[in-house]
């Protein structure tokens, strides 16, 4: 996920002096640079590919940010659907089963809104690792006591620390990632917390099945802690040269509200689809759900890659329009086949305008603000799932499924009215490349 990056970033600040100190060091005189040539009228033409000339994308600190995400993510998926199932089963009933999930994604939003403030004070680091340990240990002590009370307070607690995660996860990778790669690095990391979400999700229920919750329970806790032996050699708190943003500040800020407003449009449809597909789908539901995971997943990685090189605005448009086109083929949620290929597209304009939409934003702050940015991104994630879910019901009891869906896909093209000026502004040219981690 970068913006639109057609130059190398230059200016103040300590990734500037990076930068130069490589291109210094690495330099050497035409003649004596055996990867140049000279013409016959004079000038040098390097034959080095811009593939080369790209800085090296894994880092040891690349590799230990994507260790702990796939830690947090697989313990967070395990029981996300295991959970309410589990609360059914010791007879909460319905009511008991939506509120594990409701409480969860509470927490998740209020925190989200708070961690940009606590890294700021205690560092990548405490924080982080406190979140592991928040999604962790509850968990583990599900399998202890398996009372209402208990498996409430437990989604709350995983709540606040899945915040912290989805949020650091984001910050850290921009922050570590050179700035020509960022896109790219997102879209591993990406996929990274995507394959286990989707692998866990229905493993949660299958283990719960045959060996019993508590096992299920154990592996979540242990899956979220052991990604703190990740979290100690992560950057701690450290001076930055511009005050971060706030999160109020920051969704004022036209240059960082029209992305966000994008994104969100798709989760609308995040939410919608995930809710309401296996209702009014039938049987094809379950292999639509995971051809749009697979295809939003796979799309996040080539996004952030093509996003690096011609400029990640470029996708926030085309990647809007092919999820509603995606949408709108549900209007014939009675063919199997529209299904499908209705959630491969919109899969893929999910993977194109998430990717796009948190890369336009980094490329918009300096890297004080990274945290605020991506904790943007998650609000707008989380709210647009549960409005999407909520204003659908409402809509679809009046209107049908599919009518339902052809005036979701309808609603998601309004982002387009805010103008793609604000979409397509060009990225920040200041020294804001950060140091690395």
């Amino acid at each position: 996920m970068s913006g639109s990056r057609w130059w190398i970033r230059g200016g103040h600040g300590c990734g500037s002096v990076v930068l130069d100190a490589t291109l210094l060091s690495s330099w050497t005189p035409a003649e004596e640079d055996p990867m140049t040539t000279t013409t016959a009228l004079g000038t040098t033409a390097r034959s080095t590919t811009d593939e080369a000339a790209r800085p090296r994308l894994m880092s040891r600190g690349f590799a230990l940010v994507l260790l702990a995400g796939v830690g947090s993510s697989t313990s967070f998926y395990l029981l996300f659907s295991a959970l309410p199932r589990y609360a059914d089963a010791t007879g909460a009933g319905g009511v008991g089963a939506g509120l594990t999930t409701g409480v969860m994604m509470l927490a998740t939003v209020a925190t989200e809104l708070a961690v940009p403030r606590l890294t700021a004070r205690f560092g990548y680091r405490r924080v982080f690792g406190a979140g592991l340990a928040l999604l962790g240990i509850p968990a583990l002590a599900l399998a202890a006591s398996g009372s209402m009370a208990m498996i409430l307070m437990a989604c709350l607690v995983r709540g606040t620390g899945f915040a912290v995660a989805v949020v650091l996860g984001g910050a850290l990778v921009a922050s570590i990632v050179p700035a020509e790669r960022r896109g790219e690095g997102l879209g591993v990391y990406g996929i990274a917390c995507g394959v286990p979400a989707m692998l866990a999700l229905p493993a949660g229920l299958w283990l719960g099945d045959l060996v019993g919750y508590e096992a299920v329970f154990v592996l979540a806790g242990v899956s979220a802690l052991a990604g703190l032996a990740a979290v100690r050699d992560l950057p701690g708190r450290r001076p930055e040269p511009e005050e971060p943003l706030g999160l109020v500040a920051a969704a004022r800020k036209r240059e960082l509200l029209v992305p966000s407003l994008f994104f969100a449009a798709t989760t609308v449809a995040t939410g919608i689809t995930a809710t309401f597909l296996p209702l009014a789908g039938g049987s094809v539901s379950a292999w639509a759900l995971l051809v749009h995971g697979l295809a939003a997943t796979c799309t996040r990685w080539w996004a952030g890659r093509i996003g690096d090189r011609y400029g990640a605005s470029r996708q926030l448009v085309p990647g809007l329009v092919i999820s509603a086109s995606g949408i709108a083929l549900l209007v014939l949620v009675s063919s199997p086949a529209a299904v499908l290929a209705g959630m491969v597209l919109f899969g893929i304009g999910f993977g194109l305008t998430g990717n796009a939409s948190m890369a336009v934003m980094l490329d918009r702050v300096p890297s004080s603000s990274y945290g605020t940015v991506s904790a943007l991104w998650n609000v707008a994630y989380d709210v647009g799932i549960g409005l999407g879910a909520t204003g659908f019901g409402f809509a679809a009891v009046h209107t049908g499924y599919p009518a339902a869906f052809g005036l979701t896909a309808a609603l998601m093209l309004l982002p387009l009215l805010a103008g793609t000026g604000g979409a397509r502004q060009r990225a920040r040219t200041g020294g804001d490349q950060p140091c690395p981690a």
